[in-house]
């Protein structure tokens, strides 16, 4: 995480365009700027099983496109990078800027716990907000070191929590009719 100096000065996403291409990922969430390194091997593992096996499903009932750390542009001073998104076809034809960045918010976004204190309250806390205030219809948050998955789905203007799924619980969602994962899958 970088410190802002000067607590002042909101970041956007013109100063992303100064970072240097170093493996880091930079995000801004409400102009504050976060920056993160290379996560956990377990963590990517997670991600990458949960891509799989959604990816199965959206090729099986042709709709939708899965997307690993997309660039997520809500505003000049929210810009994110979430670990997965889910996004409709319908979607995915109308909010595409020029730069291959998303300008509005996917149906479902991803976010799997890295193991420090300040990411894993960002991804609860922060992302969690934002999420919930641009519209995203389901936020999980995957917790690795737990083996759980957190269900945050919208009721009306917000994302409120439903559940939370254990390794041997099964994951479903109603944006995806027949689909069915067993958590511990996530995390084998």
């Amino acid at each position: 995480m970088v410190a802002n100096l000067n607590p002042k000065h909101r970041w956007t996403i013109a100063d992303l365009a100064l970072f240097p291409d170093n493996g880091h990922r930079y995000e801004i969430i409400d102009g504050e700027l976060f920056v993160t390194r290379a996560p956990h091997w377990k963590h990517q593992n997670a991600i990458n099983n949960l891509g799989t096996y959604l990816t199965l499903w959206t090729k099986q009932h042709q709709q939708g496109k899965v997307l690993a750390t997309p660039g997520l542009v809500f505003a000049g001073e929210d810009n994110v990078i979430p670990d997965l998104v889910w996004i409709s076809d319908e979607l995915l034809a109308t909010c595409v800027d020029e730069s291959g960045h998303f300008t509005a918010a996917p149906e479902l976004v991803v976010e799997v716990l890295s193991q420090t204190p300040r990411d894993i309250s960002r991804d609860r806390q922060m992302k969690l907000k934002l999420y919930s205030r641009v519209g995203v219809r389901e936020y999980w948050i995957i917790d690795w070191q737990q083996q759980r998955v957190e269900i945050y789905r919208r009721s009306q203007a917000s994302l409120e929590q439903v559940s939370t799924v254990f390794a041997e619980d099964v994951l479903t969602s109603p944006l995806f009719a027949d689909f069915t994962l067993a958590v511990a899958d996530l995390f084998g």
